[in-house]
């Protein structure tokens, strides 16, 4: 260190405050200690680089790096009036950069003298961050570039479970986006096999796989894409009898079904579970989609409260469809997906959008819930509800 930097240290030193690890320990245990621990009035913010921040870092830290504390400080730290408390390695960058903050109208600010690393010399807790690894950090680099996901929101992704109801047109979309997302774990169910008709618009398959059950075909696909990713595969319909089994180990569940007395048993089941399912359908030119929320938002049985009757119900036979429609919805399902298990913007809950592909319009319905639904009304009881399995009696 040269003469003219030890000068401005010990200017520094005369102007910001120092605490002792031990001072600093003291504090945040009296606080953690408090009636409302959330209106915290000392924060703690560590200044050091991102690979210092991996090998470890006090809890309750935030984590500004030197580098940009000017640049995000006012966003992680608003309240100007709180007590800020600073450490690096050893107790020099954080004093400068108290001496920064203390500039740009911070009233307390402190420096922990000695760092992180007196702070592990006096043998304190600290915290061995959970991080991606080399071949991860290169994979979803795009992810770590959006603040809004960034490294945590990745690795939240990594832990997720979506089930997908149907390896078909909707299906094979939203699987294929979300396995590329980095959603850990997936569970396709579907018992059909693959047909040469399923080609027009259902990517996962390939005519090498004519035959073969649809939910392993996907499997295949998704881990030739992704190796983080998890499949599990369930070859069988789903029914009363496996529903409550089968979703109650996910977070989110992708509907892709084709079918009235399906939508209406999943519905059931994912207000018992309180699981959201993300809701998607099309028809020749027309799609559309929405998220249900168990109660916070309409239900499948609040917007169709009975189905069509058979002759109106062309779905479950497959009707006919322009083949990009489905990977038009299907991506939207996963965009929606990936809102939900992240917390992010603000998910189709009580909104339904549709696309008329001909028009290239895209529209929004507002939907209410039914306060007399028979599923999540306040009467309601969706353990006791007929899926109308004879609605698909008449072929398109």
């Amino acid at each position: 260190m040269g003469e003219a930097s030890r000068e401005i240290l010990r200017r520094a030193r005369q102007e910001i405050a120092e605490w002792t690890a031990a001072q600093v320990h003291d504090v945040l245990a009296q606080q953690s200690k408090a009636e409302k621990p959330d209106s915290q009035d000392v924060v703690l913010v560590d200044v050091r680089e991102k690979h210092e921040w991996n090998d470890g870092y006090i809890p309750s830290a935030i984590h500004v790096p030197r580098g940009f504390l000017e640049l995000q400080i006012e966003e992680a730290v608003p309240d100007k009036a709180k007590t800020v408390v600073l450490y690096c390695a050893g107790g020099v960058r954080s004093l400068m950069a108290a001496k920064t903050l203390q500039e740009m109208g911070y009233r307390d600010v402190v420096s922990m003298a000695g760092g992180f690393g007196q702070w592990k010399g006096n043998g304190y807790q600290f915290v061995q961050p959970r991080t991606l690894d080399e071949a991860q950090a290169k994979r979803y680099s795009r992810h770590l570039l959006v603040p809004e996901v960034g490294e945590q929101g990745q690795l939240k992704l990594l832990d997720s479970r979506v089930l997908l109801i149907g390896a078909g047109g909707l299906g094979s979309p939203a699987a294929y986006y979300l396995a590329a997302a980095g959603v850990g774990t997936l569970g396709i169910i579907d018992a059909d096999v693959v047909d040469e008709s399923n080609l027009q618009r259902q990517i996962l398959h390939n005519v090498e796989r004519i035959g073969q059950y649809k939910a392993e075909s996907a499997k295949k696909t998704i881990e030739a894409l992704n190796p983080d990713v998890k499949v599990v595969t369930y070859i069988e319909r789903l029914d009363e009898t496996n529903v409550a089994r089968i979703i109650a180990d996910y977070d989110v569940i992708v509907d892709g079904t084709d079918n009235f007395p399906t939508r209406y048993l999943l519905n059931d089941a994912a207000l018992l579970a309180n699981k959201p399912v993300v809701h998607g359908s099309v028809f020749r030119f027309e799609g559309q989609l929405t998220v249900f929320k168990p109660y916070d938002g309409p239900c499948y049985r609040c917007l169709y409260p009975e189905p069509p009757p058979p002759a109106l119900a062309p779905s479950c036979a497959e009707a006919g469809v322009l083949g990009v429609l489905p990977g038009v919805i299907g991506l939207l399902q996963a965009t929606e997906t990936l809102k939900l298990l992240l917390g992010l913007g603000d998910p189709l809950v009580g909104r339904m959008l549709t696309y008329d592909a001909l028009a290239g319009e895209f529209s929004e319905l507002r939907l209410y819930r039914d306060p007399n639904c028979a599923a999540c009304g306040e009467d309601g009881h969706p353990e006791n509800l007929p899926t109308y399995a004879d609605v698909c009696a008449i072929p398109a």
